[in-house]
Order: C-alpha cells, then sequence, then structure tokens
C-alpha cells in the first residue's frame, strides 16, 4: 500500500488540495502521509467502526471528578484503572500526610477482573466492583448514576462530543480543562 512515492503508509492519499485552489479540481498530486484521525483513535465497537476516543473518569460520591484519561474507543475499561487510580492528584487536608486514594472504589461488572481486584487492594482501596454472573445490575445503579451524570457534564462541552484534534495531548488537555470547570462549577454550586 502507499502512494507511489516512496511511503508504506495505509493511510496515504495522494490529493491534497490547496489553498489556492478554487474547488473545482484538484491541484497537486503531493503526498500527505500519517494517520489520519491521530493518536489514541480506534474502531469504535458500537458506532459501526468509526474512529474514536474514550473517556475514562474517575469522580467522587458528589460527581466531582477526580481525573480523566482518554484512549482508543476499542480498548476495554479494565484496561485503563490502574493507570487513572495513579494519576489521581494529592488532596490537601487540615493536618497531615495528603491523601492520595480514595477509600472505597465502586465500579460495574467490566471491571470484574481478579487481578485489578488484588491491584485495588493492594493500594489499601476497598473494592466493590458488581461480580459477573452472581450480582445484579440491577443493585449497581445506586452509584453507577453518580459517574453517568458526571460523564453527561463533562460531554455537555461541545468539544469533547467530537474530536476535532489530532494530536491526543491536545484532547486529553481539554477534557482536563472540562473537569477543572465542572469541578469549579460543582464546588461553587455547594457553597451557595
Amino acid at each position: 500500500m502507499g502512494c507511489g512515492n516512496g511511503c508504506i503508509s495505509s493511510f496515504c492519499t495522494g490529493w491534497v488540495w490547496s489553498a489556492r485552489s478554487t474547488g473545482l479540481g484538484r491541484w497537486s498530486i503531493r503526498s500527505r502521509c500519517g494517520l489520519r484521525k491521530g493518536d489514541l483513535t480506534g474502531p469504535n465497537p458500537v458506532d459501526r467502526g468509526k474512529p474514536g476516543s474514550k473517556i475514562h473518569v474517575l469522580c467522587d460520591r458528589r460527581g466531582v471528578p477526580l481525573t480523566c484519561l482518554i484512549c482508543a474507543a476499542n480498548t476495554h475499561d479494565s484496561r485503563l484503572l490502574i493507570p487513572l487510580l495513579d494519576s489521581i492528584a494529592p488532596i490537601r487536608v487540615p493536618r497531615g500526610r495528603p491523601r492520595r486514594r480514595p477509600g472505597k472504589l465502586h465500579a460495574d461488572k467490566a471491571y470484574d477482573v481478579p487481578a485489578l481486584r488484588a491491584a485495588i487492594r493492594d493500594r489499601g482501596i476497598k473494592v466493590r466492583i458488581a461480580r459477573k454472573g452472581i450480582e445484579s445490575s440491577q443493585r449497581l445503579g445506586r452509584h453507577r448514576w453518580i459517574v453517568e451524570a458526571c460523564l453527561n457534564w463533562l460531554l455537555r462541552n461541545r468539544r469533547l462530543v467530537r474530536r476535532y484534534d489530532r494530536k491526543a495531548q491536545h484532547f486529553q488537555a481539554f477534557a482536563d480543562l472540562a473537569c477543572a470547570l465542572l469541578t469549579y462549577r460543582r464546588l461553587l454550586k455547594a457553597t451557595k
């Protein structure tokens, strides 16, 4: 595969539109090689294989996001749980050592992996993960709706609904900015 100009990329296009083009025809046959949709994109399993990204959020019991990470849409949720836990910033307390981790973690059945349970327990966090084939999904809604509401509040930012950025660092920065704005709004609402 490739454009015939020496590149071996499978996403190479041979025609490039120039700024001087009137839109009536192709202007040149320069090669443009590289990834078409950017870093950390993958085929979305629920959207007919279109390339996309996922936002993973860890929030407290009031829906305030503590941290967020992005990944390709075809990455399983359980693969980002440990990096998500490790990316939590220290929480200031009036006295003593700053807290780095939550006391208890609620998660749905996608995170029911024995290795994950052991890794979470090693970090000193109580595990409240629904077990596959044993626990009903109905009881999980008492805690899961908070995370869904947090994701809904994050996705009210148009920049996160559709990914416009090719670089993953830019998309992660906008997700972090949305988390900061959401935290500010939630804390402002709590003080009123």
